[in-house]
């Protein structure tokens, strides 16, 4: 799946409602193939404002729902700013575990 590459208020309830039930299909399609991560391309993603993470925190609260993990490729450095400006980049990017020290 993939942003578009414009994503502001004006036409944000218009993306979420194309993007939802593509957004469920699609992670009901992973998730019947035993993956959890539900790949959304933000690569095109050019010019947007604040809405764009709300309908990325809904998407993800979707997957989270139908018990699968959303993964955002490609994120613009602006929206990973803007993330982190609101504080909810780690709800969009978590950190990874750190991994198990060897005894």
């Amino acid at each position: 799946m993939k942003l578009p590459a414009r994503l502001r208020m004006d036409g944000a309830r218009a993306a979420w409602a194309l993007m939802s039930p593509a957004l469920r299909a699609e992670a009901a399609q992973v998730l019947a193939a035993a993956g959890r991560e539900v790949r959304l391309s933000a690569i095109e993603l050019k010019d947007f404002d604040s809405s764009a993470l709300s309908l990325l925190l809904s998407a993800a609260r979707q997957c989270s729902e139908q018990g699968a993990t959303l993964k955002l490729d490609g994120a613009p450095e602006k929206l990973r700013e803007l993330a982190r400006v609101y504080g909810v980049a780690e709800l969009l990017w978590p950190p990874s575990p750190a991994p198990a020290a060897q005894a």
